[in-house]
Order: structure tokens, then C-alpha cells, then sequence
């Protein structure tokens, strides 16, 4: 998901200006908005959403196979990636924005469409001033581990 796509639209004049979750949760609540990009490419739908905490969920398709014939490690990588920004971005202050400086994924066993609905869960483990650090975890619904992944992201001022 790109941060282009978590931008609140234009808030009136004078209106205090959204939180990092309140923007997230006008995003994900309004059915009117359509996924991103990547989301609909890749099938990401959000599960849950709180203050340092989001989960995202998708189903593995054909779509993102590799030669070998198994779903691509960018498929994992996009899930956390996703999922890490969205739980740092939860925890903005208004006017605050962030990048990811550097994603870090251990592949622990290979998916295919058999594997079936996934879920991506990302916590924020620590949210400096400048700098914030965020893990998660990408499972099944059976609680089986395929991905892990940890985050630094950089906050700054908009």
C-alpha cells in the first residue's frame, strides 16, 4: 500500500487535523473508496485495525506464482510491508507522516493456493520521534507461520 493512498482527503478549514488511525479508520470504513493498486492487484483486504496494531488478510492466487510454482516472496513481502506502515501510521500525530527505511523478511515455508486465506499482522514495537520499529507475522488460518518480518520506518513532519 502506498502512503499516497493514506493521505486524508482535504479536512475543512479550521477542523483539526486527523490522526494517523482516524485517517486509517475513514479509509478502511468507507466502502465508497476503492483499494489501492496493489491491494486490488494482489487481493489485500484490511481484517482489523487498532492504535499500534492492523491485519490485513488475502488469498494466494495464480496470479502471483513464481517459475518454480509457488506464490513469489513479494507476495509475503507487500503483505508485511503493508501491514508494518499501516501500524506505524496508526499511531501518527496529526500532520505527521512516514517512509519505510529498511524491510527485513524470513520466508519459513513456501505458499501456494492451496495454502488458503492468510492473514498479515503487524504491531508497532516501538514509536520514537523520529524513528519507528514495527514486526509482524504472516500465518494462516490454522496459525501455521510462513513469513515474518521486522521494520524501520522513518517518521517525519508533513
Amino acid at each position: 500500500m502506498s502512503t499516497d493512498t493514506l493521505t486524508p482527503e482535504a479536512h475543512s478549514p479550521g477542523a483539526p487535523a486527523p490522526s494517523g488511525l482516524e485517517q486509517l479508520r475513514d479509509i478502511f470504513q468507507n466502502p465508497d473508496r476503492a483499494p489501492s493498486g496493489m491491494g486490488a492487484t494482489m487481493g489485500i483486504d484490511h481484517v482489523e485495525i487498532e492504535e499500534g496494531r492492523v491485519v490485513f488478510g488475502a488469498t494466494p492466487h495464480a496470479g502471483v506464482y513464481n517459475p518454480i510454482g509457488t506464490v513469489h516472496g513479494g507476495f509475503a513481502a507487500t503483505l508485511l510491508d503493508s501491514c508494518l506502515g499501516c501500524a506505524v501510521h496508526s499511531k501518527l500525530k496529526a500532520g505527521q507522516g512516514y517512509t519505510t527505511l529498511e524491510l527485513k523478511v524470513a520466508y519459513h515455508r513456501a505458499m501456494t493456493t492451496a495454502t488458503g486465506p492468510i492473514r498479515a499482522e503487524g504491531v508497532v514495537i516501538n514509536m520514537g520521534r523520529r524513528a519507528a520499529f514495527a514486526e509482524g507475522r504472516l500465518t494462516d488460518l490454522n496459525g501455521r507461520l510462513y513469513a515474518t518480518a521486522t521494520s524501520t520506518l522513518l517518521v517525519f513532519e508533513r
